[in-house]
């Protein structure tokens, strides 16, 4: 025999006389199938032990979740935010400015035919390759660029914007002053 069993036959000779080995009461099986009954299948080994923690572990991570989160959106700046804490005139300067880009790119919108849809066309890209290179000017300025020099690029941008909407507005008032001319000479 092995010393595993051997341990084992030690433990039930010394363990012998003390097993419960007593019937149960009498109507045992009866209040048990009647507290089963009454749990509806349900048993609980413990019932005065209750699972609060479940609950509030489950609490407490979406409160971390929900902690965390506002941590990270709601104190994260924009770049038109940095630059307005670095020079507040240049977002005075970007606000005024890209409404009135804004505006004139309505009009231009307003202005559309088939005649000028390639002109607008050519002018909203270049519009979009000029705000790119703002954005990368803004970018520049948070680095720690020169300053002055930047803001003056970033201006210059604005200007050149504005005068390509002009530039655009005046071709597309040409176009259609030779249609309504070529319109007028072909009437009978």
């Amino acid at each position: 025999m092995s010393s595993k069993n051997e341990n084992i036959d030690e433990l039930f000779t010394s363990l012998q006389g003390s097993f419960d080995i007593a019937e149960p009461s009498e109507g045992h099986r009866e209040r048990f199938l009647e507290k089963l009954n009454q749990s509806k299948g349900v048993v609980s080994l413990n019932p005065r032990k209750r699972n609060w923690w479940k609950p509030l572990s489950i609490a407490a991570s979406i409160a971390l979740l929900v902690t965390l989160g506002i941590g990270y959106f709601g104190y994260e700046t924009t770049i038109e935010q940095q630059v307005a804490e670095i020079s507040p005139e240049a977002s005075q300067t970007h606000f005024y400015f890209a409404n009135l880009i804004e505006e004139q790119v309505r009009e231009l919108e307003e202005q559309s035919s088939p005649e000028t849809r390639s002109i607008i066309d050519d002018a909203l890209i270049q519009l979009q390759k000029l705000e790119e290179n703002y954005k990368q000017l803004e970018r520049d300025l948070l680095d720690g660029g020169d300053s002055k020099l930047i803001l003056s690029a970033m201006i210059t941008n604005f200007q050149t914007r504005i005068a390509l909407l002009e530039e655009v507005m005046t071709q597309i008032n040409t176009i259609k002053n030779v249609k309504s001319y070529n319109d007028e000479n072909y009437t009978i």
